[in-house]
């Protein structure tokens, strides 16, 4: 299976690119993962935050194929256990779909157009991280769930 991981940002600390690799390198007998690294709009004026969305959710779009399956990242998504991703990455499988997609919004989250093209809202928690910690989680969670899937112990 094809993942993409469409990200605003870039992850400048250490500490979380070595966690990132990781865990990218323990996924290669299971997936192939693209990281998309978009850079965030920035936003000079509160007012203009939707419109700043807006600006990202096109750079976003253009990397999402019409037949991909997207997950957004949000807030108010559904928290899944890790078995419970497990079974959705496989269910997502199981309907032939080519590429998995995940999208990780800015600081300011996501357009409403984003959420709308989703497929499924994922939460990782009710707790706020900041973003380069929920691309750790969520490699870490997709990796888990491969080992999940495979009935391997890395989950227990």
């Amino acid at each position: 299976m094809k993942i993409k991981i469409i990200a605003l940002g870039k992850i400048k600390e250490k500490f979380l690119k070595d966690g990132i690799d990781e865990f990218l390198k323990r996924l290669t007998p299971y997936a192939t993962i693209e990281i998309v690294e978009l850079a965030p709009v920035e936003i000079k004026d509160e007012n203009l935050t939707a419109k700043s969305l807006e600006q990202e959710a096109e750079k976003i779009l253009a990397n999402i194929k019409q037949n991909s399956y997207v997950i957004t990242l949000e807030i108010l998504g559904k928290q899944l256990s890790s078995e419970d991703f497990a079974h959705k990455i496989e269910e997502i499988t199981n309907l032939g779909i080519g590429e998995l997609v995940f999208v990780i919004g800015s600081s300011c989250g996501l357009s409403p157009r984003i959420s709308q093209r989703a497929d499924f809202k994922l939460s990782i928690s009710k707790m706020t991280f900041l973003h380069q910690f929920a691309r750790l989680l969520l490699i870490e969670q997709i990796y888990r769930a491969f080992k999940i899937l495979k009935g391997e112990t890395y989950h227990k």
